[in-house]
């Protein structure tokens, strides 16, 4: 929750011409819902724009909530989905992730699905019971074509906003084995296409190294991206592994 309309408007017309080929790299720009539509209008060629939440229902009395359906008639391309501060502050379970990730993509939008650990779960060897769950759960009753739609997000919610930061080769093997978790429930195929992001305290100083690890296909990026210097310099550096 950062940014005025004006902050948000000086950081895309700062950041919109110096971002790598959409044909290369997908570089988006998650807003607060009031900001979306001025956003699109002005994302450029090279810059996509999505949406931190949405509701699963597509109207009715759920005051305050986003439908998927209005995201996307404002040409909204992404949503994040389940992100840690939404379970934990707002309580939001598997099962209504697994509902909004149907009716995201139902509406066109390609939804960022987070899944994480607490570093008491990761301390007492849990990581990837963890993750398996949230996985199945996530993406129940979906099929394997919608599946090459969907963006996967491993954040560790011990480094979300606390300055720490998984090793590399720590997100790296989260990252494999949501890869391997992924292939047992789709097949290869699926595996080896999705999009496996990192997200947890990335900045400058660690994403190249976190975007050379073989299973880290991206970055789902907080605080560091506020900054229009450090998110060009960090949307440029995944085209450097290219």
């Amino acid at each position: 929750m950062f940014k005025t309309r004006d902050d948000a408007l000086f950081f895309i017309l700062k950041v919109s011409t110096e971002m790598p080929d959409v044909e290369d790299i997908d570089t988006v720009v998650c807003a607060q819902a009031p900001l979306l539509r001025d956003l699109v209008k002005r994302q450029g060629d090279n810059l996509r724009i999505g949406a931190q939440n949405m509701y699963f229902e597509e109207e009715g009395a759920f005051t305050g909530e986003v439908s998927g359906s209005l995201l996307s008639s404002y040409k909204v391309e992404y949503v994040i989905i389940g992100h840690s501060e939404r379970r934990n502050i707002f309580h939001e379970t598997d099962e209504e992730v697994n509902k909004k990730v149907k009716t995201a993509l139902k509406n066109d939008l390609i939804p960022i699905v987070c899944v994480g650990e607490h570093l008491e779960e990761r301390e007492a060897g849990k990581t990837n019971e963890i993750l398996k769950n949230q996985l199945a759960k996530a993406f129940h009753g979906i099929s394997a074509s919608d599946m090459l739609r969907v963006v996967i997000a491993y954040e560790p919610i011990w480094a979300i906003g606390t300055g720490r930061t998984a090793t590399p080769e720590m997100a790296d093997e989260s990252c494999g084995y949501v890869r391997k978790v992924i292939r047992e429930m789709f097949g290869s195929a699926v595996s080896e296409t999705i999009r496996i992001q990192y997200g947890g305290s990335v900045k400058p100083e660690n994403v190249d190294e976190l975007l050379d690890m073989p299973h880290i296909d991206g970055a789902l990026i907080g605080g560091a991206s506020l900054d229009p210097d450090k998110f060009i310099y960090m949307a440029n550096a995944a085209k450097k592994r290219l």
